[in-house]
């Protein structure tokens, strides 16, 4: 087996057997992998404290045929401040539930690890309301993923001037002259296509950086929302448990 050392965030873990512990690792040199944590749920482990979601660093690992075994991490971040705040954890939790969706092994997830970290910042700010941070962050890695709308031009005839409705079934805005062959147009404030355009467009140390009025969050969240509804097949459970504690 080779060792090597790769650089991620725990996305979830789980226990295996007595005293072993399943950890999925989104990290940039692998994609996401599966590592097993021997003795990680023994009171004297070292592994104890690096193999629970959000924590991220540098884990140590054996690269076998199937799986990863870890051996040892140099955590940089806890993001201990999710858990002492049940909203903000399963935000988080949320967040990385959506991250392991489209992670894919051996694959290069470098900017949907530094969107996933950002992110997880992002909740720690005070200034900042979670609802829009979650809105960026399912707006961003849909884009990351290659499935952003096209919120820049007409999707069917490439207009950029006239007025135009967003279509979520057409993906994207339809000019005042294509819009006759759409039925769920959405006519969408100045703002809110602002928003989704600097989203999809900036890069990600700048996403968080900015906030929006209660009428702007309130139609972008909707947007957003209907859209993921079309282009998203999975039913996230920590959503659900999300969304019953906000409410």
């Amino acid at each position: 087996m080779n060792q090597v050392t790769v650089t991620g965030m725990v996305l979830k873990a789980s226990p295996i057997g007595e005293y072993d512990r399943r950890v999925v690792i989104l990290t940039k040199e692998r994609g996401k992998i599966t590592a097993f944590a021997r003795g990680a749920r023994r009171p004297n482990s070292s592994l104890v404290g690096v193999t629970s979601p959000f924590t991220f660093g540098e884990f140590m690992v054996y690269e076998g045929r199937t799986s990863f075994t870890l051996v040892s991490a140099s955590v940089t971040n806890y993001f201990s401040e999710l858990r002492i705040d049940v909203e903000g954890a399963y935000y988080g939790f949320y967040f990385l539930e959506f991250a392991d969706y489209y992670a894919r092994e051996y694959n290069d997830e470098t900017q949907p690890l530094k969107l996933l970290y950002q992110t997880l910042r992002a909740l720690t700010n005070p200034h900042l309301d979670n609802r829009l941070v979650r809105y960026i962050y399912e707006l961003k890695a849909v884009a990351i993923n290659g499935e952003a709308p096209q919120v820049f031009k007409c999707i069917c005839c490439g207009d950029r001037e006239r007025p135009a409705l967003f279509s979520v079934r057409k993906g994207g805005l339809v000019c005042s002259a294509c819009s006759g062959r759409i039925t769920d147009g959405m006519a969408l404030k100045t703002s809110t296509l602002y928003a989704m355009q600097y989203i999809i467009s900036s890069n990600i140390e700048k996403l968080y950086t900015f906030t929006v009025k209660e009428e702007i969050l309130e139609e972008l969240g909707k947007v957003v929302r209907a859209y993921l509804d079309v282009y998203v097949d999975r039913h996230f459970k920590s959503l659900e448990i999300l969304e019953t504690i906000v409410e």
